[in-house]
C-alpha cells in the first residue's frame, strides 16, 4: 500500500477529520515545496487558503454518502506562490459513523486557468478596443479588464505626457514619466501607496516604468519587495502587493506609455503572459495613432467649415465604416435630416437602392487607394425623395489606414429633368418634321426638279479620320470601340454647332464637314480652321481622360461643289466635285497630328493664321500641289478663344 501511494503522479494527503495532516506523498512534497517532516502533524490551512470550505464540503458530501469530485481551491507553495488545485476528496468513517481520516488527491490546475484568464483578457482587450470612441475612455477599462480577467490587483498608466497621446521618438532619455491613470480592486488597501504614486516621477531606467521604456520590452518582477526602487517597493510591499510587471505601449519605434501591474502574491516569471502583453501593447498603440489621426483629421476639418458651410455644393465626410463625420449645411437642407439623425447614421442608409451597389463598389475602390474620375450617386431624402447628384470623392490615409472619406457633390436633378424634357421635345419636333418634309420636298421636286441639286462656287470642305483605325480596332471589342468613337464624334458635332458648319457625314473614322453650305456665309474658311484647331485640342483632352493615344490628321481645301439630296426618303446630302476629292488627299496624304491645307485655302487664311510650308506633294489626278500645315491662330481675331 505504501508503494502504490508513493508511486501516484497526484498529490496525496490524508488528515484527520480536523484538518491535520497524517500523510503525504512525494508528489505532494515536490507540488507544495514542503518536505514530508514540515507537513506531518500540521494543519491543512498551512497549504489551502480557505480549509474550513473545504471541510465544511466534505462533511456535506459524507452526510450524502459521496466522495466529494473536482473541488477547485487556491493553495500557497512553501513560498507562498499561489497554486490552483483540483481536490478529489474521500472520508474513511468509523462504525460509528463519525468522521474518522480524510483523504485529498489534488491535480495542479493553474497552467489551465492562467491559459483560460488570458484568452478571456485578449478577448476583452479587442472588445473595449473596438467599441470605444475616445483614449481617455479606453485606458481605465483596459487597466480593469487586465486586473480581473488575470487576476492581478492594481494597474498603472505611465506617460511623460500630461495623458497618452503624444509619440515620443526613439529612447528619448530626457523622457519624465508621470502616473496618470489607476485602477485597483476592492480587495486592497493602497491609499497610501497611490497617494505616493501620483508625487512619483521617473526617467528612463529608473523603477519599473523607466526600465520598460528603455528597454522597449515586457518585464517581470518577481516580488517587489526585493526591487531597488526604493521609492515605491517599500509602500507597495507595506500595502500587500508584491508580483509586478510592466509592458510597453508600442508601435514599431515609437512608445506612448507604460503600463504596469501589482499583485498580492509572489509570482514566478510568466513568459506566455508577457508575450500576450507585449502583443496588447501593441493594439493599444495602434488604437491610439488611429484615434490621433481622426482626431487631427476633425480639427483640420474644423478650420475649413465655414467654407465648407456656405458652399451650394454637397460636402460629406465619413469614416470607412461609412459612418458620417461631417456633412455641410447644403447636404442638411438638400435631404433634410437634422444633426441629431446624422449622427446615428450611415452613408449607406441615403443611397438609392438601385445606386447602392454601384455606389459601394466605388467606395470601396477608393479606400484601396484608387483614384477615380467623377461619379454619379442616387441619395434618398428624409421625405423620401430621390435626387441626383455628380461629383468626386477621394480619401484620406493616415500611415496607410484609411481615416476619412470626403465627397463634393453637384445636385443635377433638375438638369437631368431638364435635358429629360429636351430629349422628348426633341423626338417630337423630328417626329412632326418627318411628317411635314416629305410633303414638301415632293412638292419641290414637282415644282422645281433642278433645285434639288445646287452649284455653290466658294466653300471650304474638311476631312478627318483616326490614325492607324484598323489597328485600333482590332485590339479592342465592338462595344469598346462604338463607346469610344461615339465620344470623339459627339465632340465633333458640338463643334460642327459651334461654328455654325454643316457635316456631311461620318463613315466609320472618318469624318467630313463644310463651311459656305448651305449657308453662303463669307467666312467659311475661317470657321473650318478654328474648328480644325479645337479638334487637335479636343483628342488630346479626349486622350487624357480616357487613356488613350489616339491621333488624328485633318485636310482642308477650298473652292466650289455641287450640293444635293442622294436620299429622298431619309433627306440624305452630299457633295461632289474637286474640292471633295482634294480635301480628302489631304488628309489621306496628311501627317499625323497635322493639319494639311492646300495652297488654295492658305491663301484665303494666310492672313489671320500661321503657316508652316511642307512643300509639294503628289496629288492623284493632279499632279504636284504645294500645301501647308496650319499651326495656330496670328492675332485675337484668329485665336480660338
Amino acid at each position: 500500500m505504501e508503494q502504490v501511494i508513493t508511486s501516484i503522479a497526484d498529490a496525496l494527503l490524508v488528515t484527520s477529520h480536523t484538518g491535520k495532516i497524517k500523510k503525504v506523498n512525494r508528489a505532494a512534497q515536490e507540488l507544495f515545496g514542503f518536505r514530508e517532516e514540515e507537513l506531518i502533524n500540521q494543519p491543512i490551512s498551512l497549504i489551502i487558503d480557505n480549509n474550513q470550505v473545504l471541510i465544511e464540503a466534505i462533511y456535506q458530501h459524507s452526510y450524502l454518502k459521496r466522495n466529494l469530485q473536482n473541488l477547485e481551491v487556491v493553495c500557497r507553495t512553501k513560498t507562498r506562490e499561489k497554486l490552483l488545485i483540483a481536490f478529489s476528496c474521500s472520508v474513511i468513517v468509523k462504525k460509528t459513523e463519525e468522521l474518522e481520516d480524510i483523504v485529498y488527491i489534488g491535480r495542479d490546475i493553474t497552467a489551465w486557468q492562467r491559459r483560460e484568464q488570458r484568452t478571456s483578457a485578449q478577448y476583452a482587450i479587442t472588445r473595449i478596443l473596438s467599441e470605444s470612441q475616445t483614449i481617455k475612455q479606453v485606458i481605465p477599462q483596459i487597466l480593469q479588464s487586465i486586473c480581473q480577467n488575470l487576476g492581478w490587483d492594481l494597474g498603472e498608466l505611465w506617460t511623460p505626457n500630461q495623458y497618452i497621446g503624444t509619440s515620443v521618438q526613439g529612447h528619448s532619455l530626457n523622457a519624465v514619466l508621470r502616473c496618470v491613470e489607476i485602477w485597483s480592486s476592492r480587495v486592497v488597501s493602497v491609499r497610501e501607496f497611490k497617494a505616493i504614486t501620483w508625487q512619483t516621477t521617473y526617467i528612463p531606467s529608473v523603477g519599473l516604468p523607466g526600465r520598460v521604456w528603455i528597454r522597449r520590452l515586457p518585464l517581470w518582477i518577481k516580488d517587489i519587495a526585493e526591487d531597488e526602487d526604493k521609492r515605491r517597493s517599500q509602500p507597495a510591499a507595506e500595502a500587500g502587493l508584491h508580483a509586478a510587471f510592466g509592458f510597453p505601449i508600442l508601435d514599431d519605434s515609437e512608445i506612448l506609455g507604460v503600463m504596469v501591474f501589482f499583485s498580492r502574491d509572489v509570482q514566478p516569471k510568466d513568459k506566455d503572459l508577457l508575450q500576450m502583453v507585449g502583443s496588447i501593447g501593441s493594439q493599444i498603440a495602434q488604437f491610439i495613432k488611429r484615434k490621433q489621426a481622426e482626431d487631427a483629421l476633425v480639427e483640420s476639418e474644423e478650420r475649413y467649415r465655414d467654407l465648407f458651410e456656405n458652399a451650394n455644393d454637397l460636402i460629406q465626410c465619413v469614416n470607412a465604416s461609412g459612418n458620417f463625420l461631417y456633412v455641410n449645411r447644403a447636404w442638411r437642407e438638400s435631404l433634410g435630416y437634422g444633426e441629431a439623425e446624422i449622427a446615428n447614421m450611415s452613408l449607406f442608409d441615403i443611397i438609392h437602392p438601385e445606386f447602392k451597389q454601384h455606389y459601394l463598389q466605388r467606395f470601396y475602390r477608393v479606400i484601396s487607394g484608387e483614384k477615380l474620375g467623377e461619379v454619379e450617386a442616387a441619395f434618398v431624402t428624409k421625405d423620401g425623395q430621390t435626387i441626383f447628384l455628380e461629383g468626386n470623392i477621394n480619401c484620406k490615409f493616415v500611415e496607410g489606414h484609411p481615416v476619412a472619406i470626403r465627397g463634393i457633390f453637384r445636385n443635377v436633378t433638375q438638369r437631368l429633368a431638364a435635358e429629360a424634357a429636351l430629349r422628348h421635345q426633341q423626338e417630337e419636333t423630328e417626329r412632326l418634321l418627318l411628317n411635314i418634309l416629305p410633303a414638301a420636298i415632293s412638292k419641290e421636286l414637282k415644282e422645281q426638279p433642278a433645285n434639288i441639286a445646287e452649284d455653290f462656287a466658294d466653300v471650304t470642305v474638311l476631312f478627318t479620320d483616326i490614325v492607324g483605325f484598323p489597328e485600333i480596332a482590332a485590339s479592342m471589342s465592338a462595344i469598346q470601340l462604338v463607346n469610344l468613337l461615339n465620344g470623339i464624334f459627339s465632340t465633333f458635332h458640338r463643334l460642327t454647332k459651334r461654328y455654325g458648319l454643316e457635316r456631311i457625314k461620318n463613315i466609320s473614322d472618318a469624318y467630313m464637314v463644310v463651311g459656305g453650305w448651305p449657308t453662303r456665309r463669307s467666312d467659311h474658311g475661317q470657321a473650318i480652321a478654328l474648328m480644325a484647331l479645337d479638334m487637335q485640342t479636343a483628342i488630346a483632352l479626349f486622350n487624357t481622360e480616357n487613356n488613350q493615344n489616339f491621333s488624328i490628321r485633318i485636310g482642308i481645301h477650298s473652292g466650289s461643289v455641287v450640293a444635293g439630296v442622294i436620299d429622298l426618303n431619309k433627306f440624305t446630302y452630299d457633295l461632289w466635285g474637286d474640292t471633295v476629292n482634294i480635301a480628302s488627299c489631304m488628309e489621306s496624304q496628311g501627317i499625323a497630328g497635322k493639319i494639311q491645307v492646300t495652297e488654295e485655302t492658305y491663301k484665303c487664311l494666310c492672313d489671320e493664321f500661321l503657316f508652316e510650308k511642307r512643300g509639294d506633294i503628289e496629288v492623284k489626278g493632279k499632279g504636284k500641289m504645294t500645301t501647308y500645315l496650319l499651326i495656330g491662330g496670328k492675332s485675337e481675331k484668329g485665336s480660338r478663344e
